[in-house]
């Protein structure tokens, strides 16, 4: 099935009491990224917003530097699974052909298929100076994110990747049983309607791995923000990339592990005002 979420039957027992019920799950489907006809890589992950994943994944990964380098692009259901084909210029499926992933990931597996150390912990691109926000801004835009997980709500087994900007709030927010599969989904908005990323933050509801960073950087967002906290190497490569992370956020505050300069200094008062 193709749906994202799926009603299953199952027998509860709670108390040491037996009862029948009906649980919304998400689903998880096999989608095949292939170019020019060749297959790039196979994730597990769940099918919604499908055309902003084989796009952002494209980005993040460095298969293209545009979204106008993907040529066309079709979402093709197979009872099996879901395949996203793209078609590039000759000379850029003719760069990636040395590189592709021939193994298949589990959900969300960030470098599965990466042959070698070097392309696992890659230097990420380097963000511009962007945009300076308050702790205020910080707080405001992480608690906007759960009345917009529709997929979450009704499972709560769901990553969420959004990104807020001070003029419009949440501009784009993506859901996935893979937390690398919701960023990537994210930067596929993203590129799509042509945001500017270094106007505003990207939010995470999951921990901060190296890749989360890397993916953050080819967005081109100055200020990573997530729930749990980051890998010892996402911050050495934050800081490298000059991306401002914030981990650790909760309704009581948050941690800045790097470049703190693009957070205002206010008082501990004010972000205690924010919350209560």
């Amino acid at each position: 099935m193709h749906v994202p979420v799926q009603a299953i039957d199952r027998e509860i027992w709670r108390d040491g009491v037996a009862s029948e019920g009906t649980r919304l799950i998400p689903e998880e489907t096999p989608l095949a990224l292939t170019y020019n006809g060749g297959t790039y890589a196979v994730m597990m992950g769940t099918p919604q917003n499908l055309e902003d994943f084989a796009i952002g994944f494209s980005l993040d990964e460095g298969v293209i530097k545009s979204v106008d380098d993907i040529k066309s692009l079709d979402v093709v259901r197979l009872d099996e699974g879901i395949e996203l084909r793209m078609w590039l210029a000759p000379e850029d499926a003719a760069r990636i052909s040395g590189r592709r992933r021939h193994i298949a990931g589990p959900t969300g597996c960030g470098l599965c298929g990466v042959d070698s150390i070097a392309e696992a912990v890659r230097p990420a691109s380097i963000v511009p100076q962007g945009q300076s926000f308050t702790p205020q801004q910080v707080m405001a835009a992480m608690q906007a994110i759960a009345p917009l997980q529709s997929i979450n709500m009704q499972t709560r087994a769901v990553h969420a990747a959004a990104f807020w900007s001070p003029s419009n709030g949440i501009v784009a927010l993506r859901e996935d049983v893979g937390r690398h599969n919701a960023l990537d989904k994210l930067a596929g908005a993203l590129a799509r309607s042509r945001t500017n990323a270094s106007a505003g933050m990207v939010l995470l509801t999951s921990r901060v791995s190296v890749e989360m960073v890397q993916k953050t950087a080819a967005i081109g967002a100055p200020v990573l923000v997530a729930v749990s906290a980051p890998t010892a190497l996402a911050v050495r490569t934050a800081n490298a990339a000059g991306i401002t992370l914030i981990a650790i956020a909760r309704s009581d505050g948050f941690e800045v592990f790097t470049h703190e300069g693009r957070i205002s200094a206010r008082r501990a008062q004010e972000i205690i005002d924010v919350v209560a």
